[in-house]
């Protein structure tokens, strides 16, 4: 060989036939159309492997010395680069392997490298014996594929409904295939393959592992034979095989032997069934289209020499190994050659037809039918098969219908025979031995075949032929599925030998004719003519009961003779007291009687048991009474055995409710089982008796078994509730005693003659239990001891059987510690692998114990609830504990273990696997016990591997492999399919509740996570790696896996989607949950890369269970968004950029290249090139969305004729209750029984006779109920799956780092969904419940729109162009975004306006659709609408100071910049809805929700400031909302004191107002708006509010600077600052803007201040520095400022009296005093002391706080100089008359550094003026401020112009102001804007404090001017000698006072008195070093920088002109 040897990794023994038999799978059973291509190549390329059929790869030299050399050369691996060295160990081996299985060296070896992969699948074995394993399935592979390609060819017996390609496929390949010689092969396969020499072999060789490895082997070798015999087998049904092969297998058959028992084993069945098929000529008589094609095909019709061959090889006298066997195939040809002699023209094979008589004489001759009855039909398998009961069927009706002369003839030989017996009887002579017994055979051959009928076929039913017409078609005989009119010959002649062989019936006969007729009365239509034939014989009887014309076989002759032994035996009753009662008398039944009898009565209960009429017919007839004959004879002494079978027979007419109520009472009656002890009864009797004494004796317990199987059927058809009243307590315990005593509790102690019968019993009477177990339920009244009246005393009544049971369960009764024993010996059973007697019946025993715990686990809440309200003395633990319990037997609690065990044998026994999973979730939500069941599972380590791969087999059982052979399966088969489903749901369900709990737990360790370590540290691995086993988990991703590569995508969403469901809601667990989060993420994406490939299919539409794919969609997206999220956070960018191109593409898929990244090159390159749309595929996540159906089908409403409609709804509501995980919906199974519950109560004959129709009526409701369960989980599903979508899409936005979607790319994703969102939810039969989920999303998706489009905004903004005072707008209407593939998009960013325009509409259209209700849906709108408002808010523009270019004209004409044009657009579509819309919002805003009353206030807000034409303004006004918000505020107030405890209940009421005030605050803005609100009379209500006057102390650690950490809740002074300071704001701003009624307006806020003067004197005192309370000062002295003024109480509309007045101008002149007095505390240098105080916070929050208070100190100082400057302005009418605020003092300014520092006292006590020196210093400091404030702002601009050159450090510090924690987590480019909005604030923030320092300084300037005029000039000093002048001047000026009446308590004449010269003089020297030069020349230079763009230029100038002038005059 040239080529180098490649080693396959699959093993090329195993692998590609694993491929084959898939395939074949695929196409035929599974019917994939797509398969069928795939396994026309498979067959091309493997015909050889089926042409050598088994034949391995020979040994080779060159190969065994390659292979010797591996370990130092290796060898190579296909597929894999390099070679690979092989252990010594693994050569050894391999070399054992070829010689063992004979094989070629290399195959060896990829055997044993195939099983050291395929390990981890068979936990406990090493990998030589997993390649036994693996050899010997690849066999079964090829043998399996063969017989299914076989069974799919066109053919004459069956078809499987294939497409006519693949029928051709696969009958010209098995054409092919037959031509080579197939049958020879496969006989001599079937020849050498023996298990026991494989077995040696392996033995030799050290090959066989464990018993389940052994039995595993053998099951793989018995099934190759089995398939190959069966390929034969189908073949031959199809189409029969040619003459020589027909002879191979008949030379084949001659050496066939039978197994220890007598019967064929399988392999033989199969192959004789294929020679009987091969001469099966009846098919021929059905008349069907292919009927022609088919004769011509038949050799037997066609060939001479076929015949001439086989009859001939027939014919030879040479015995066979099995006569009987030859018999068989004889008979068979014998009547195919009669069938044949009927068809063709007969003449030329006349010499072979004519010789059929003889060839039936040899069969008979040599007891072909013995041979049928005992090798053939009870071969292990007859009843499997359908066509092998089929062809058997045929073979006897052929032989009764075409041979009816040797039918008579034997007939005649039986008769003959009975004579001769009967005589010898008569001589006393021995009946002779040489009789034979053929038509008893016969008979008997008949009643076993049809006896059982597993396929319901009714093939009996050609043996009836009704002899009246039947009008009901169900019962009328139709043959072939054709009702005739006349029935077919056949079956004329058939009913005729059934009702002939009646006819004066010898003896001898009579038993094996009732047996016959027993098994021809199987089946429902059978029974019915059965009885009627005894009828119609009992008739003819009655008339002549001893004449000849009676029939023995007759309901009359059997009752009849009933009635007499009944009569006889009971005179032979001896008293009860005599001790002979055991021996049975002399006069009793013979032998021969008790068979007669039995068999009567077994056709007995054949027939009733089948046929409802027949029961009842017979129970009524008023001769027979065959319930109280029966009774009768079983008080009488008769064996055993026939009261066994009296007892099934009853059991038979049980099954009708209507016979079991009356057999209930009289069971009780005649005592069978003694209830009832009379007084002076020695002993006991009845049934306890029989069993102690007589069947212990014997060793057998036909009664006790049959006496159990009464008591279920009774159980199950009428439960009796007062059985025995009047005798005894009423009720079922002294039954449930002696079978929980007697029966149960002593079964394993006792002797059995058969072992089996051991566990029959335990079966029968668990059944019981079962049965009476499942139909309790723990009812309130069973709690409660029920007493009755008893023979005069009262007594109490027993309890319910089941109540019983539960108790004993409940406890550590022997009951149970039985019933756990019997679990543990029936795992321990299981384990051998081994058949014993009695397996079935154990299975079944176990079955029932695990039904009965799980029983138990489902009632005992309920059960334990009731008993804790009761007041019974009993205890009871739950079962999950005394499952916890010790075992005595093993000393460790190993209960749970050995019921978890049971899923080791999930795959041979399912049910118990069930049940065993059901346990174990019930048991499993407790999370005390998981830590318990962790210990016990992991305790011993083989048990825990075995435990693991019981959960994981029950996992992986693959269905596929259960429904494969449709033809051969048993019908149990069928049923099992289901129940490994619901075992793998369960295993599901366990892990998912166990997740739920804390660790460690059952799903941790069944998934493979650490249970030592923390569970963080695990490292899961794929299975075989590193050690790890093969876990739940890996089994998990398996079933998920499954399809994954193909485009269908997962098959088990298809195929079983509740269970992928499941699955994936189990990996949704693993990986939301933060202990098992980190390991499983890592694993699916490094080992699995499970998300991408899953993601890739969705969305999975499966139209028929919508509810499962929503769901399974649902977990897989939720998954989907963990894991972007946490790629996301590692920076593992390459995966995240995977997903969300898989996500969001609009483009088809590239090919992924190896490294897993995509071209990005490619993909921009030609999404900028390609115009045709084409190339666009839909994104996946809007086809995920569309997936989503928003309509939703509701039921009708129910249409009730008896019931009333509101209770039933009301009943309905009642039976609701939340599943586990999903919606609440309607217990279907309680109502229906509430509903029954209420018929049954109905008394009278109306309701009887209503009855159907109130079953009807239920049924309907019923009906419904399941309809609106539906509609319940598919909104749920479609809410689920929704609310995953959007948590995807809000993880795909906001966590995914923004630069991997393009920005414009981002802006369309968000506008596709934007829309799709809208059109799906507008729609008209969109289901209202997505409503809320939509709205949300939207909410979501507007906000990041909004932010990509402001953000795009911002990027080409930054840009500062040096000398304009705008920054330049790319956004103008000159420059439009760079081309997109959609075309120019106009406007705003690449989406456009009119995008924008569209997703307006559709979010109004929203709102105006949820109508009244749904407010909370409206909430995230209307936060939708105001995110999307947003979008036209002009961003912020840095204040950059510089002069304006443009002229006013040119700004006034300058073309509409992007932003107003969309807000102008805007505002049209928004008006454009009316008062509709107006309407909605304004109601939100004024009741509802408090968010929703927030957001309506807050968008109303917005569109209220951009409403130019006020259309809302003057709605609001007009239609009352404004006044009933300004009403409103009465109302807040209660809910606002409230909050001023120091434990507030919630903030929501200050939420609300605070959004109410801002509104007000917005609409007072607008000047008609400040109009319309003092129309309303705000400030009056706010003045009536006594919320402001409630101001919280503060606390005096506070003062001290000690603050407790910051808490989310504010503390009091800070909630009160909330509450007050946006009252103040509303207060300053309409102040601001009622130009027109600005008196009104200042004398409602004056008297606002004034009832609230307390607080507002608190506040002006300050006594606490902070951020807050400057805010406070800064608010309240600008609103004094204006109306604190002289004339305000001219103004007030009040009427003031004098008392009143003079109150309301002290409190005025106490604002006046308080106000200057900040002047010494803000103004003077104080103000550093201040700031000191507020160095505590954290670093970025401190600098925020610092500018905050910067700004509030220079506004406070600012205002006070306005107000000063004010009243100076206003009290003084001319410039002569100066009222003086500050006494000519400059000292303040020059002493004030130091002098003070030590208290916060206030400068100078109020009641004195302050000096001028405080406006000089003020002015000298303010100066000083505004060149480091100028400074600071021109750093600030220069920065933000070159923001990407600033070193990393001052980034981050300036990020860090504007975002306190996690700044190193965000990229660059967010760092960049934050850092950009950070300058930008700052700027703004220096450019405010630079205007207020301008202001301050005019003001000042201005101050000091007028006080210095009026000192140095005007003033006249209190010692000049002018006196007179002097009184003159004061007195004029208090005059002035007094008619202004503005401030009465400003003393000025002591003021001004206290001027005297020396002051003056003082004054002006001081004022003269102050105000020195260098101060003059800041004061100008500030005007050269500010004044000139800002302010009034040239004002401080010409002031400090003016001050130096006045300080040059020397006073004279």
């Amino acid at each position: 060989m040239a080529a180098p040897l490649a080693v396959i990794s699959a093993a090329s023994l195993w692998g590609p036939y694993k491929d084959i038999w898939q395939a074949v799978v695929n196409a035929i059973w599974k019917k994939q159309p797509e398969a069928v291509h795939l396994l026309d190549q498979i067959l091309k390329k493997h015909k050889p492997d089926f042409i050598s059929l088994f034949r391995n790869p020979p040994k080779n030299a060159q190969q065994h010395e390659k292979v010797q050399k591996a370990n130092v050369e290796g060898v190579a691996i296909q597929g894999q680069q390099g070679t690979r060295l092989l252990p010594e160990q693994l050569i050894r081996e391999a070399f054992i392997l070829s010689d063992l299985f004979d094989i070629g060296e290399l195959a060896a070896v990829e055997l044993l490298l195939a099983g050291e992969h395929q390990q981890p699948r068979f936990p406990g074995l090493t990998r030589g014996l997993v390649a036994v394993l693996l050899y010997w399935d690849g066999k079964r592979c090829i043998a399996n594929s063969l017989r299914t390609l076989i069974q799919s060819r066109r053919g004459k017996t069956w078809t499987l409904d294939l497409s006519p390609e693949l029928v051709s496929i696969t009958t010209r390949f098995t054409d092919e295939l037959m031509e080579q010689g197939l049958t020879h092969k496969i006989l001599t396969l079937v020849s050498q393959i023996d298990v026991n020499t494989e077995f040696e072999k392996l033995q030799r060789e050290r090959g066989l592992g464990s018993e389940k490895h052994r039995k595993e082997v053998a099951d793989l070798i018995k099934e190759c034979r089995q398939a190959l015999a069966e390929s034969l087998f189908v073949w031959a049904c199809q189409s029969p095989l040619s003459r020589d092969d027909t002879l191979i297998l008949i030379t084949y058959l001659e050496k066939v032997t039978v197994e220890a028992d007598g019967s064929l084993d399988k392999v033989n069945l199969a192959l004789l069934m294929a020679i009987l098929y091969c001469f099966d000529v009846s098919f021929l008589e059905q008349v069907t289209e292919d009927r022609d094609e088919l004769m011509h095909q038949l050799p037997i019709l066609t060939e001479r020499q076929y015949i001439a061959a086989i009859h001939t090889r027939l014919q030879e006298s040479q015995p066979w190994k099995l006569p009987g066997l030859q018999a068989t195939v004889r008979l068979a040809w014998a009547l195919a050659l009669r069938g044949i002699s009927q068809f063709s023209d007969v003449t030329a094979l006349a010499e072979f037809t004519e010789a059929d008589e003889a060839m039936a004489e040899l069969a008979i001759a040599d007891n072909v039918f013995l041979f049928l009855t005992e090798s053939v039909l009870r071969a292990e398998n007859f009843y499997q098969d359908e066509f092998y009961m089929r062809r058997i069927h045929n073979l006897v009706t052929d032989f009764l219908a075409l041979m009816p002369m040797k039918v008579k003839q034997l007939r005649n030989r039986a008769d003959e025979d009975a004579r001769m017996i009967h005589m010898s009887i008569q001589l006393g002579n021995e009946p002779p031995l040489s009789l034979r017994r053929d038509l008893e055979h016969l008979m008997l051959l008949i009643a076993e075949l049809y006896k059982k009928d597993p396929f319901s076929l009714e093939l009996a039913l050609e043996y009836w032929c009704p002899s009246e017409p039947l009008q009901s078609s169900t019962i009328m005989g139709s043959y072939l599925g054709i009702a005739h009119q006349r029935p077919p010959q056949r079956q004329v002649v058939l009913s005729k030998f059934v009702r002939q062989m009646g006819d004066l019936l010898p003896s001898t006969i009579y038993i094996p004719y009732l047996k016959m007729l027993r098994g021809l009365a199987s089946g429902p239509q059978c029974a019915h003519y059965c009885f009627t034939l005894l009828k119609v014989n009992s008739s003819s009887h009655a008339e002549n009961i001893q004449g000849a014309g009676g029939s023995p076989v007759s309901w009359e002759h059997f009752f009849h003779s009933l009635m007499l032994y009944h009569e006889h035996l009971r005179k032979d009753l001896p008293s009860a007291d005599s001790i002979q009662y055991r021996h049975l008398p002399l006069r009793g039944i013979t032998q021969k009687e008790q068979d007669g009898l039995i068999a009567f009565l077994q056709l007995t209960s054949t027939i009733v048991k089948w046929s409802e009429n027949a029961r009842l017919a017979l129970c009524e007839h008023p001769q027979w009474t065959p319930v109280v004959i029966i009774l009768g004879l079983l008080q009488c002494s008769i064996p055993p055995i026939l009261k066994a079978e009296l007892l099934e027979t009853l059991a038979a007419f049980g099954k009708s409710p209507e016979i079991a109520a009356s057999l209930w009472q009289s069971l009780e009656y005649t005592q069978i089982l003694q209830t009832v002890r009379t007084p002076g009864q020695k002993q006991a009797i009845g049934i306890e008796v029989e069993l102690n004494e007589i069947e212990s004796r014997f060793e057998e317990y036909p009664l006790t078994r049959a006496f159990c199987h009464l008591i279920s059927t009774l159980v199950e058809s009428s439960f009796p509730s007062n059985l025995g009243a009047g005798l005894r307590p009423p009720g079922f315990d002294p039954y449930l005693q002696f079978l929980r005593d007697s029966v149960f509790l002593r079964f394993q102690t006792r002797a059995y003659r058969r072992a089996a019968e051991k566990w029959e019993v335990a079966e029968a009477v668990l059944e019981v239990f079962y049965k009476l177990l499942r139909d309790y339920e723990p009812q309130l009244e069973d709690f409660v001891d029920q007493y009755v009246e008893l023979q005069g005393e009262e007594i109490i009544a027993y309890k319910p059987p089941g109540f019983n049971l539960m108790y004993h369960l409940l406890n550590e009764s022997p009951m149970l510690e039985l019933c756990l024993s019997l679990l543990e010996e029936g795992v321990k059973q299981l384990d051998t692998y081994a058949p014993f007697p009695g397996k079935k019946h154990l299975e079944k025993a176990v079955q029932y114990c695990l039904g009965l715990l799980n029983l138990t686990l489902q009632k005992e809440n309920l059960f334990m609830d009731y008993l804790r309200e009761s007041h019974l003395s009993l205890i009871v633990t739950s079962l999950e504990q005394l499952l916890q319990g010790i075992n005595p037997r093993t000393k460790k609690a190993d209960h749970v273990v050995n019921i978890a065990r049971y899923l080791y044998h999930g795959s041979t026994n399912p049910e118990l696997a069930f049940e065993s999973s059901k346990i174990l979730c019930c048991i499993s939500c407790n999370s005390n016990i998981q830590v318990k069941l962790i210990g016990d599972f992991t305790q011993d380590q083989a048990i825990s591997q075995k435990l693991m791969a019981g959960f994981v087999e029950c996992l992986d059982c693959e269905m596929a492999e259960e429904i494969i052979n449709p033809v051969e399966e048993l019908e149990a088969e069928r049923k099992q399919a289901p129940i490994y489903h619901e075992t793998r749901i369960n295993i599901l369900n366990l892990l998912i509740t166990s997740l739920e709990c804390s660790p460690p737990n059952l799903a941790l360790y069944l998934l493979g996570y650490e249970l030592k370590k923390p569970v963080s540290t695990t490292n899961l691995q794929d299975p075989g790696v590193l050690g790890c086993p093969r876990t739940c988990l890996h089994a998990i991703l398996n079933i998920l896996e499954n399809g994954t590569e193909m485009r269908s995508g997962p098959i088990a969403v298809r195929e079983s989607p509740h269970l992928a469901e499941l699955c994936y809601q189990v990996i949704y667990h693993l990986c939301a949950c933060s202990d098992t989060s980190g390991p499983t993420m890592r694993y699916l994406r490094t080992s699995q890369d499970f998300l991408f490939s899953q993601l890739q299919h969705l969305p999975f539409s499966v139209k028929e269970h919508e509810i499962a794919a929503l769901n399974q969609m649902s977990w897989l997206m939720k998954t989907a968004s963990i894991e972007l999220r946490v790629t996301s956070l590692n920076r593992q960018r390459s995966h995240t950029q995977r997903l969300l191109h898989l996500l969001l593409d609009d483009i088809p898929v590239k090919s992924y290249l190896a490294d897993g990244e995509v071209e990005d090159d490619s993909r921009s390159v030609s999404g900028f090139l390609h115009f045709d749309t084409a190339s666009k595929v839909r994104r996946k996540i809007l086809s995920i969305l569309d997936s989503i159906d928003f309509n939703q089908e509701i039921p009708a409403p129910l249409q009730l004729d008896f019931f009333d409609r509101a209770q039933t709804e009301q009943v309905i509501a009642n039976c609701e209750n939340r599943s586990a995980r999903g919606p609440v919906i309607c217990n279907v199974k309680h109502l229906h029984k509430v509903l029954v519950a209420e018929i049954n109560a109905l008394q009278g004959m109306a309701a009887l006779g209503q009855r159907p129709l109130l079953m009807e009526e239920i049924n309907t409701i019923l009906q419904y109920v399941v309809e609106r369960n539906k509609l319940l989980q598919c909104l749920y599903a479609k809410r689920h799956a929704l609310e995953s979508w959007r948590q995807l899409v809000e993880i795909i936005l906001t966590a995914c780092p923004q630069d991997l979607i393009q920005p414009e790319d981002r802006q369309l994703i968000i506008r596709d969904l934007l829309q799709d969102l809208h059109d799906k939810i507008l729609n008209d039969d969109a289901a209202q419940e997505l409503m809320p989920v939509v709205a949300g999303a939207v909410f979501t998706l507007t906000a990041h729109l909004s932010q990509a489009v402001r953000t795009e905004q911002k990027e080409p903004l930054a840009v500062p162009i040096p000398g304009h005072s705008q920054f330049v707008f790319v956004l103008d209407a000159s420059f439009t975004m760079s081309a997109s593939s959609e075309g120019v998009a106009v406007g705003f960013a690449p989406i456009g306006d009119s995008s924008l325009h569209i997703i307006l509409k559709k979010i109004l259209d929203f709102i105006l659709k949820t109508g009244g209700g749904f407010q909370r849906v409206r909430t995230h709108l209307y936060g939708s609408l105001l995110y999307y408002l947003q979008i036209a808010q002009r961003p912020d523009e840095p204040e950059t100071l510089e002069a304006a270019k443009k002229t006013m004209w040119e700004r006034l004409t300058a073309p509409e910049d992007a932003f107003s044009k969309l807000q102008r657009e805007n505002m049209a579509i928004i008006e454009s809805y009316g008062s509709a819309l107006m309407e909605v919002v304004c109601r939100d805003a004024c009741d509802g929700h408090e968010i929703g009353r927030m957001l309506a206030l807050a968008l109303l807000d917005r569109i209220v400031s951009v409403d130019k034409q006020h259309q809302w303004l003057l709605y609001l006004s007009n239609s009352g909302y404004l006044k009933v918000l300004v009403d409103s505020l009465a109302d807040d107030d209660l809910k606002l004191q409230s909050l001023l405890t120091p434990q507030p209940p919630l903030l929501k009421a200050l939420y609300t107002y605070e959004s109410k005030m801002a509104f007000l605050t917005k609409v007072a803005k607008i000047q008609q708006g400040a109009l319309e609100l003092l129309r309303s009379g705000v400030i009056l209500r706010l003045a009536q509010c006594q919320v402001y006057g409630m101001r919280p102390e503060l606390d005096q650690q506070r003062i001290f600077g000690m603050r407790e950490p910051p808490v989310f809740i504010p503390a009091p002074v800070e909630r009160y600052r909330q509450i007050l300071l946006p009252a103040l704001q509303l207060c300053q701003i309409i102040l601001t803007s009622s130009m027109a009624q600005h008196a009104q307006a200042a004398g409602q806020v004056l008297q606002f201040l004034i009832s609230h003067s307390d607080t507002i004197q608190a506040i002006l005192r300050c006594q606490e520095v902070s951020a807050g309370s400057l805010q406070e000062l800064a608010l309240l002295t600008g609103i004094i400022s204006k109306t604190a003024l002289p004339g305000v109480l001219g103004d007030l509309e009040i009427d003031v009296n004098g008392g009143m007045q003079i109150e309301l101008q002290g409190h005025i002149g106490r604002f006046q005093r308080q106000c200057l007095g900040l002047l010494t505390r803000f103004g003077g240098s104080d103000r550093l002391r201040q700031f000191k105080l507020q160095d505590d916070h954290t670093e970025g929050d401190r600098v925020n706080r610092r500018d905050e208070i910067e700004l509030a100190m220079q506004q406070i100082c600012a205002n006070v100089m306005e107000y000063c400057q004010s009243l100076m302005v206003q009290c003084a009418p001319s410039f002569e008359h100066t009222v003086c605020l500050f006494t000519p003092s400059l000292s303040e300014s020059t002493n004030r550094d130091g002098s003070r520092q030590d208290t916060q006292a206030l400068v100078i006590p109020y009641w004195r003026l302050p000096g001028l020196g405080i406006i000089l210093y003020l002015l000298k400091q303010s100066a000083n401020d505004f060149f480091s404030y100028y400074d600071s702002h021109r750093q600030s601009v220069s920065k933000l112009q070159n923001v990407e050159q600033l070193p990393p450090d001052e980034i981050k510090e300036l990020c860090q102001s504007v975002m306190l924690a996690g700044v190193d987590k965000i990229s660059t480019a967010q760092k960049y804007i934050l850092a950009r909005r950070r300058l930008v604030k700052l700027i703004n923030n220096r450019a405010k404090l630079l205007s207020l320092c301008c202001y301050i300084i005019e003001t000042c300037l201005f101050i000091l001017w007028r006080h210095l005029e009026h000192y140095l000039l005007r003033c006249i000093p209190a010692d000049s000698q002018d006196s007179l002048l002097a009184s003159r001047t004061s007195f004029k000026s208090r005059r002035l006072q007094d008619s202004l009446s503005s401030e009465p308590n400003l003393d000025f004449r002591s003021g001004l008195s206290r001027v005297n010269q020396h002051d003056i003089d003082q004054l002006q020297i001081e004022a003269t070093n102050s105000f020195g030069e260098s101060l003059q020349k800041k004061l100008l230079d500030i005007e050269g920088l500010y004044s000139k763009v800002r302010s009034r230029y040239t004002f401080i100038q010409a002031l400090v002109r003016r001050i130096r002038g006045l300080l040059r005059i020397s006073r004279t």
